[in-house]
């Protein structure tokens, strides 16, 4: 697929934009008081593949975590402002990567311009992050509702506002619970600005719901070439949501996640418990860097033939399997063995 190309803006040492790789984010979910929590979650995120990671300041005191964090981690920490323009200025000068900042609530011009001042004295970029839930006023009294194009209209006016001020290092997103409204607002801004586009749903919900609706309209744009750095919304730990974005932009071929799993749903004609052995074997290969498709089959009917694309595989009979490689059969293993035979082979496998 054919990415768009924007323009490249650096947060920190990752580069957003101009066919980067697509970086993942994600967000502290612990109250801004608990500074050892926060950190202990930030070097857990990064840890767990997590390349920009956001932070609140919702009041003074909690610009002391930019500071604890920023010692800790080498990834880049972006400061997330509503209300007060005064702590986005502050969050700067105290080592913020990137500050977030909310046209619907920041205030005027006059405080949009304090904090562009403190972001080219540190030489850093704003992410203008407009919400359906947080418009201006203005712009809901012109549309009556958060529609499409009281989003698009709240996000160009904000970057026109900038622009005005001569600042260009900007990254932008455009986030509804709405699946379609955000796949028809991220369209419409494409063919507008030049700037990279932070893709997300807000407030997608829990596992279940927060997954599908983030991955319908984060896919889908993706599959597009829009969209230049994503986050998984979910009301769930943080990691979760590192992990679902890993897993989307695997299946997707953007990203390499180590062992890939593909695996029959089971039907009738499984004769050995397959929902545990891929539970288990997806558990043991969960940290595994080599890019491998591995696949686990429960009958001859999905055997080899049907997974021929895998590079490794299992195909089940009763008590008893087939390991495969690249659609050749290497060996007949029973199934109280199988699970460590396949374990060597892929710790062999080049």
């Amino acid at each position: 697929m054919k990415r768009r190309k924007t323009k490249k803006i650096m947060v920190g040492k990752v580069a957003v934009g101009e066919f980067s790789k697509i970086s993942i984010q994600s967000m502290l979910k612990l109250p801004s008081e608990d500074i050892i929590g926060n950190v202990k979650q930030a070097l857990d995120l990064e840890k767990e593949g997590c390349d920009i990671l956001r932070v609140a300041i919702p009041n003074k005191n909690a610009l002391k975590l930019i500071y604890a964090i920023k010692k800790e981690i080498k990834i880049p920490l972006v400061a997330d402002i509503h209300f007060d323009y005064r702590l986005a200025v502050e969050s700067v000068f105290a080592g913020a990567d990137k500050v977030r900042i909310n046209p619907g609530n920041i205030g005027g011009v006059a405080c949009v311009k304090e904090i562009v001042k403190a972001c080219v004295f540190k030489n850093i970029p704003i992410r203008v992050g407009v919400n359906s839930g947080s418009l201006p006023k203005s712009i809901l009294k012109k549309y009556s509702t958060p529609n499409v194009n009281a989003l698009c209209d709240s996000v160009i006016s904000s970057v026109n506002i900038l622009e005005k001020l001569n600042f260009d290092k900007i990254i932008v997103s455009v986030k509804s619970s709405n699946v379609m409204n955000t796949i028809e607002a991220y369209e419409f801004l494409s063919q507008k600005i030049e700037y990279p586009l932070h893709l997300g749903v807000t407030e997608a919900g829990s596992e279940t719901q927060g997954v599908l609706k983030s991955s319908c309209a984060i896919g889908s744009l993706l599959t597009r070439g829009i969209g230049d750095t994503i986050r998984v919304t979910l009301t769930d730990e943080p990691k979760k949501e590192i992990d679902v974005a890993k897993e989307l932009l695997a299946v997707l071929g953007m990203k390499k996640n180590g062992i890939e799993i593909i695996s029959c749903p089971t039907c009738g004609r499984t004769k050995v418990d397959l929902m545990d052995f891929t539970k288990k074997v997806k558990n043991h290969f969960k940290d595994s860097k080599k890019n491998i498709k591995l696949a686990l089959m429960g009958c001859a009917v999905n055997g080899p033939g049907e997974a021929s694309e895998a590079d490794l595989g299992v195909a089940f009979g009763e008590n008893e399997g087939i390991i495969f490689k690249n659609g050749k059969i290497l060996k007949k293993v029973s199934y109280n063995y199988i699970f460590e035979e396949l374990v060597k082979v892929a710790d062999d496998f080049v």
